[in-house]
């Protein structure tokens, strides 16, 4: 399986974003994809995340209200919609896939993960 997430960028303090990433290769087993960041000499941490066929999500109490997590219509996808982004915001954003039985708030659960993209927000 390989992930490609574009979309970071530049954007002022209280700005919005969209994240996208899209899976190729043998996506049948996929069933939850999630957001991670990891700013500049700090751990990764768990951002948001969501399931295929329950459609629930779950989302890091410092994202929630302003972060929306979906898949992209019928697409093996995933975007995340950042709204009034903060300094605090900037890092790289990683999509990743969740494991089968794998606890999604842990970076280790995870089995296959994209690039990043480096979203930087301007005070």
């Amino acid at each position: 399986v390989q992930l490609q997430a574009f979309g970071g960028g530049l954007v002022q303090a209280g700005g919005s974003l969209k994240l996208s990433c899209a899976a190729s290769g043998p996506t049948r087993n996929i069933h939850t994809m999630g957001w991670f960041r990891q700013a500049p000499g700090k751990e990764r941490v768990f951002v948001a995340t969501v399931n295929w066929s329950s459609r629930n999500t779950y989302y890091a109490d410092s994202v929630k209200g302003r972060f929306t997590i979906a898949r992209d219509g019928a697409k093996v996808a995933i975007i995340l919609r950042m709204n009034n982004l903060g300094p605090e915001d900037t890092a790289v954003y990683y999509c990743a896939t969740l494991r089968r039985g794998g606890d999604y708030y842990y970076a280790g659960s995870y089995e296959y993960w994209g690039q990043g993209t480096l979203v930087t927000v301007s005070s």
